[in-house]
């Protein structure tokens, strides 16, 4: 098994779909690097040499910023947003879409599972009016 910043690339698979498992390498990325080592992308990972493998890392090394470099950047990113309060931020810190979105009708995946809110009857609302209104046993009111 080939082993390339990191990470352990599947050898069964063509060498330009195999490059994509790695964070922040993507297929135009992927067409780049192999034009640069000079590599056909139909060649197999396990059919690589160890000099094609060297020449591969060196690429991506020097020109391309990978996995735990990439996640550290924006991980830094998103902090930064949430430390200046901006409006990217703030949806960050709720949970929202931040790239706008709609979230009336959509945005499960971000929102989570429905949760369906009634109207309450009004006699059960003044209910719970009176429960939070009364003084707790124990606690001195000033």
């Amino acid at each position: 098994m080939v082993r390339i910043a990191g990470v352990d690339i599947p050898s069964e698979k063509r060498l330009d779909i195999a490059l994509t498992y790695l964070y922040g390498i993507g297929r135009s990325n992927v067409a780049g690097i192999l034009k640069e080592s000079k590599i056909p992308a139909e060649k197999r990972v396990h059919s690589l040499t160890e000099e094609e493998v060297n020449r591969i890392s060196k690429i991506i090394e020097k020109g391309y910023v990978v996995e735990g470099d990439l996640r550290r950047q924006v991980n830094d990113n998103i902090k930064r947003l949430i430390e200046i309060r901006s409006y990217r931020g703030i949806r960050h810190t709720k949970n929202l879409p931040v790239r706008g979105q709609r979230t009336r009708s959509n945005a499960r995946t971000k929102r989570g599972k429905r949760m369906t809110i009634g109207a309450m009857k009004k006699d059960d609302r003044v209910k719970l009016d009176t429960v939070a209104t009364q003084p707790v046993e124990g606690k001195k009111q000033a």
